[in-house]
């Protein structure tokens, strides 16, 4: 991932941290080829401007210009930018699972890898956070996705709500409470039903779920691979649900990077997870600070600074 952006920040760092000295003119033709490098790399306008902004004075402080390594310290400033752009120094928070039974609801577009995701998050909290967990499918219109978490579920160890043919989503969410309720769950996991558009009847039904189950957690599932578009799904869905946070998927394919750098910053939620591979354990914990470190490629000019 990032592997486009990564490559022209690099070319722009190389020319800065090659020079002994910099001057205010030389710090904005920097800034001029990061915006461009970021746009590029289908980063929403509105972020790229105040990523910008916020790194400017900063880098054209006396600090900076009059600093014995200049280019390096610019190299640190825009590090330090791109890891509050991704979520801040610190960790995601951890998901509110301690009331058992703890409801997390899944969202998002048909094709964007939710229904993988449940089972990975279902595995990664059994076997990392030692919890029971339940998980249901409440796909109605796609009966392979039922099928498929079970699949999954079997693959990973949990248990998979029993599918009862002509039930409505309301109804399998309701009778999915209760199962985990009776059965000693500590966490269920609702994959609910996507589309591969947005419209009204998808938004009030996960609304209508959202009302009955009312999650610990609901997060939304987009594809990073959609970059611009997956920025404003999340918009839509946050406008209408009341979202706790975002799984990236797919970021070992997206060389651009964009979806990630905008999504926290356009709608203020957290990325907990990100997929990074198509594997059942492909699934990380997501770190602004890591994630920063990998689209500058520069980790040794970062620590020497620091």
């Amino acid at each position: 991932m990032f592997d486009a952006l990564t490559d022209k920040l690099g070319k722009v760092f190389d020319g800065l941290t090659g020079r002994g000295a910099l001057s205010e003119k030389d710090v904005n033709e920097a800034l001029r080829e990061i915006r461009v490098a970021l746009l590029e790399a289908d980063v929403a306008l509105p972020v790229v401007k105040k990523f910008i902004d916020d790194v400017r004075p900063k880098a054209i402080g006396e600090n900076v210009i009059k600093s014995i390594k200049p280019g390096q310290l610019v190299v640190k400033i825009v590090h330090d930018q791109l890891v509050e752009t991704l979520g801040g120094d610190e960790e995601p928070p951890p998901l509110k699972i301690d009331s058992p039974p703890a409801v997390i609801m899944m969202a998002g577009l048909q094709g964007s890898g939710k229904t993988t995701t449940t089972g990975k998050l279902a595995k990664r909290l059994k076997e990392v956070e030692r919890k029971k967990v339940l998980v249901a499918s409440l796909d109605v219109r796609r009966p392979a996705a039922m099928e498929q978490l079970r699949v999954l579920a079997q693959q990973v160890g949990v248990d998979a709500l029993p599918i009862v043919e002509g039930q409505l989503p309301p109804d399998i969410a309701r009778r999915a409470i209760q199962a985990a309720k009776f059965g000693g769950y500590d966490v269920i996991i609702l994959d609910t039903a996507g589309r591969t558009t947005l419209d009204d009847q998808m938004m009030n039904e996960a609304a209508d779920i959202a009302a009955i189950a009312n999650p610990n957690e609901t997060l939304l599932v987009a594809d990073s691979l959609t970059g611009q578009d997956a920025v404003e799904t999340a918009k839509r869905f946050h406008e209408r649900l009341p979202l706790t946070g975002l799984v990236l998927t797919r970021m070992d394919g997206d060389g651009r990077g964009g979806a990630a750098l905008s999504m926290r910053s356009i709608t203020g939620l957290p990325i907990k997870f990100a997929g990074v591979s198509e594997k059942i354990d492909g699934l990380e914990a997501f770190a602004p600070e890591r994630v920063a470190g990998r689209i500058l490629g520069m980790g040794d000019i970062v620590a020497l600074v620091e």
